[in-house]
């Protein structure tokens, strides 16, 4: 069985003695640990560096306020080359083992630019030298944002800088080193640091303004670094946590970034009650969240002591549990003495990760991964295809309580069928490897309601082993038709068959009775009609029925009839982006016009911006240069390491409602009972049969009991309430269409009825970069069951469903919102009757306050259905003052990737 997700875990010491061996790397290993680090340069190097500086600023003073690096010489000090005595690296086995750390004492970002010089100096001789030898992976501290954010911190300097490091080493990684937050305690200039030598005029620059703190200061700083450097993908985050965590909203966004390494302080750990190092439950629950992330970061243990070393340990590295005493232990054992308590205690809180279930291993290797959505139009799929979606546990049972319940309420409402015997004609169309049929034809038998079953098939692939299930599976009980369904004319039935009358009871043993009448009642007529299992797949000239189905003639012998209740999963990640609405209406003349069922009934698509750095980096990298139409194509994709720009806090929050039913265990969606009532005889009939089938019965059972356990008191760590989403919807459509066109006579019928338009407007309460929209679909099964991808929903309709990814449209350009902000949506849906695409545009607006407006007139609009545009009087918005448009992206067409029909 697969284990806990494993840590990879270093050990940083800031102080440590040089140079590191490989006699050092064995010892770390011995103790548990995966790697160490090293700084690239000596002390020695550290001394020459700054005696060239003090010694060189006295000839560069400024004359007149004038300044040399602008009038001059832009390097008026030459940082001279790295001797052996100033670096203790060299290239060797273990150099795979380490991990370099430039200098701490240079100030990339600094506001003097003789000293902002001399550091990228150092930063290049470093790196230059540590791919030399082999390093794969460098940290380099991050810019001092000086208690001002990301505001005349000088970070186009250092991104200027970090540019210029890439090049030195175009197979090294590097880790920028940022603390969750803006910390200026964190920043004072140390003993020979070059921050000290700032001359006056800057240094007098340096301390004006303000200082605060600003939670997203280091994040706006990183995200400006990266958008200069234009996401690359070596370029990454190292993440300094504190000892106090910030608020959510931040940890969120750091969750969306590329964190490849978070480094944890020994003042991070708090010492329990026998004095042992540990971490808050916050702490717990943000690594927790990080190492269920498709590339999971190293953690690196900072200033926690020596490594121990083999001889004084004279082991191997311990096991878990033997480094990591048990309290009872702990207090029988006073003598006990952990060399390596914080290793341990990592150690242990790996072994304590939640093993992951079917639904988390399936989808891990889907994680933020870029899927170009299905022509399922024009593209036979393959057998794999069809079998990833046969793995969802939820979908396909949902499916089978939804037909069980149609069929149920039409003998319960005594609708007349469509098929002269009796029986209720039920169709799936686009039946692919047949999993439909087999829920349909289950469900059937559950409910004791006799069904005509017939499915249709285009691709010729999966049409074969649907022949082969009907004789193996099915017991030859299906009419199997091979056809394009919006070219299908429907089913027939002989003219000679003679009508059936048929007595469908509620009680159990009296179902059982009828059933076998009218088997026997079947078996003394002369058998006429076609047989069930019949495949019309022969010569139109040979079958007469194939000849029905296909063509507009009919045949004397047969006569053609309606569907009762028509199946079809053709639903994509955004509900409509297969052309779900342009397939059923092809063939909705089939359906029994006064009650027909359509499964589903109703279908609707929501969006949400979202910040997606790692998938516009993708798209910027990986495909635009082969395809320049990847930035306006929509992606199928298991989103992941995202955030929500548009969110509300779990106190204060009023997210989309769902119906006020009772909520089931964690297998089954919102009760249909409260939803769509049934009869008074079959709510209070002790023995009556349920309007679903046994196996979803089966289902919830196995969840209610697999679900008691859980409510004894847990051991494991709760995550801190993450922010709601604000999800908005843009268009649904419902099946069969009310509203659907007749078309003129001789004259193919117009698509324009299923071109859609929307306006969305979400309230932005936090500064961040908008990559794209994220959007899901919502949709009606059948009264009461529904299936779900919104995540404010999909967990009360239908939570564990895998069949569908969330689709994502992205921006050419990211867009830039501020704290506060508005961000407006424009969509469309659109179609020339042979394709449908989509087109979207992005819009940030603020509001400004005008002399009348009240004192909380810039307040964000926390209008939380995001669906509607706050109300506005001319040019001022009530109580918000004055709507102004600050940025905005192109208009977006994904026209050149259009599903064909």
């Amino acid at each position: 069985m697969e284990g806990p997700p494993p840590f990879v875990i270093g050990h940083h010491d800031s102080k440590r003695s040089l140079p590191v061996t490989s006699d050092n790397i064995r010892d770390a290993h011995a103790a548990n640990y995966d790697m160490v680090t090293t700084p690239i340069t000596t002390p020695h190097f550290h001394s020459r560096v700054l005696s060239l500086l003090s010694s060189s600023l006295s000839q560069h003073a400024s004359v007149a306020g004038e300044d040399i690096t602008k009038t001059k010489n832009a390097s008026p000090i030459v940082v001279p080359a790295l001797t052996p005595a100033d670096t203790p690296l060299s290239p060797g086995d273990s150099i795979s083992q380490i991990i370099g750390v430039t200098s701490s004492w240079v100030d990339l970002s600094s506001p003097d630019p003789i000293i902002a010089d001399m550091s990228q100096q150092v930063l290049r001789l470093e790196l230059a030298y540590a791919a030399f030898c082999g390093v794969s992976y460098v940290i380099i501290p991050g810019s001092r944002l000086r208690g001002r954010g990301a505001a005349d911190s000088g970070i186009a300097e250092y991104a200027r800088a970090i540019l210029d490091g890439l090049s030195q080493g175009p197979y090294m990684q590097l880790y920028i080193w940022f603390p969750i937050i803006d910390n200026t305690e964190d920043e004072g200039d140390g003993i020979g640091d070059l921050g000290s030598f700032v001359r006056q005029q800057y240094s007098d620059f340096d301390e004006a303004g303000t200082k605060r703190l600003d939670v997203f200061g280091s994040w706006e700083a990183w995200d400006m670094i990266r958008s200069i450097c234009k996401y690359p993908s070596r370029l990454c985050v190292a993440l300094s946590l504190p000892k106090l965590l910030p608020p959510t909203p931040i940890q969120s966004r750091w969750y969306s970034e590329p964190v490849r390494i978070i480094t944890l302080d020994s003042k991070v750990f708090s010492k329990n009650a026998k004095g042992y190092p540990v971490l808050s439950r916050a702490h717990q629950a943000f690594i927790s969240r990080f190492v269920s992330l498709r590339t999971p970061p190293w953690f690196l243990l900072c200033n926690v002591g020596p490594i121990p070393t083999t001889t004084t340990t004279n082991s191997t590295a311990p096991a878990f549990s033997a480094t990591f005493p048990s309290l009872a232990e702990a207090a029988e054992n006073q003598h006990i003495k952990d060399p390596t308590p914080q290793l341990s205690y990592m150690r242990n809180l790996q072994a304590k990760q939640p093993i992951p279930d079917a639904i988390a291993s399936f989808g891990a290797g889907y994680q933020d991964y870029l899927q170009a959505p299905l022509q399922p139009l024009t593209v036979n799929l393959e057998s794999i295809t069809y079998e990833v979606f046969e793995k969802d546990p939820i979908k396909y049972a949902w499916y089978e309580r939804a037909i069980a319940r149609a069929l149920h309420d039409w003998i319960e409402q005594g609708k007349p069928t469509s098929n002269p015997d009796g029986r209720v004609v039920v169709a799936v169309v686009g039946a692919g490897r047949g999993p439909l049929v087999t829920r349909a034809l289950k469900a059937s038998e559950d409910v004791g309601v006799e069904i005509d079953m017939w499915a249709l098939e285009k691709n010729p692939n999966a049409f074969v082993l649907l022949q082969r299930h009907n004789e193996t599976t099915w017991n030859n009980r299906v009419n199997l038709v091979k056809s394009d369904m919006r070219l299908w004319r429907g089913p027939v039935h002989p003219a000679t068959s003679k009508p059936i009358s048929r007595v469908y009871n509620t009680d159990t043993e009296q179902d059982i009775d009828v059933d076998v009448d009218v088997d026997v009642e079947r078996e003394k007529q002369p058998n006429t009609e076609a047989a069930p299992g019949e495949s019309f797949t022969g010569s139109p000239s040979l079958d007469s029925t194939y000849l029905l189905a296909t063509a507009p003639t009919t045949s004397s012998s047969s006569t053609p009839y309606k569907i009762d209740i028509l199946i079809s999963e053709l639903l994509g990640s955004f509900a409509d982006n297969e052309l779900s609405p342009e397939c059923l209406d092809g063939v909705q003349h089939l359906l029994n016009p006064v009650h027909g069922i359509s499964i589903p009934a109703s279908y609707t698509a929501h969006i949400s911006p979202i910040a997606a750095p790692k998938l516009h980096a993708d798209i910027m990298h990986g495909m635009t240069p082969t395809n320049p139409a990847a930035p306006e194509t929509p992606y199928v994709v298991m989103l992941n390491a995202i955030d929500f720009l548009s969110t509300t806090t779990p106190e204060t929050s009023t997210p989309t409602p769902i119906p006020t039913l009772p909520i089931q265990t964690s297998a089954s969606p919102t009760s249909p009972t409260a939803a769509a009532p049934m009869s008074s005889t079959v709510s209070s009939a002790p023995n009556t049969k349920t309007p679903y089938s046994q196996a979803h019965a089966a289902h919830a059972a196995h969840a209610r009991s697999s679900q008691q356990p859980s409510q004894q008191p847990s051991t494991s760590t709760p995550a801190p309430p993450l922010p709601i989403p604000i999800i908005g919807t843009t268009w649904s459509f419902q099946h069969p269409n009310p509203a659907l066109p007749t078309p003129p006579k001789d004259t193919a019928l117009s698509n324009s009825h299923n071109a859609r338009s929307t306006t969305l407007t979400f309230p932005i309460p936090h500064r961040g970069t908008c990559h794209g929209l994220a959007g899901y679909f919502e949709t009606v099964l059948y009264r009461g069951v529904e299936l779900s991808t919104n995540p404010n929903t999909m967990d009360a309709k239908s939570e564990g469903m895998i069949s569908w990814f969330p689709i994502y449209f992205p921006l050419k350009t990211p867009l830039t919102v501020p704290d506060n902000s508005e961000l407006s949506v424009t969509m469309w849906r659109r179609t020339d009757d042979r394709r449908v695409w989509y087109e979207w545009i992005v819009d940030i607006f603020i509001y400004l306050s005008s002399p009348s407006s009240s004192d909380d007139s810039t307040s964000t609009n926390t209008n939380t259905r995001g669906g509607k545009a706050p109300p506005a009087s001319g040019a001022e918005h009530q109580g918000q003052g004055r709507k102004v448009r600050i940025g905005g992206s192109e208009l977006h067409s994904s026209e050149k990737e259009a599903c064909l029909m």
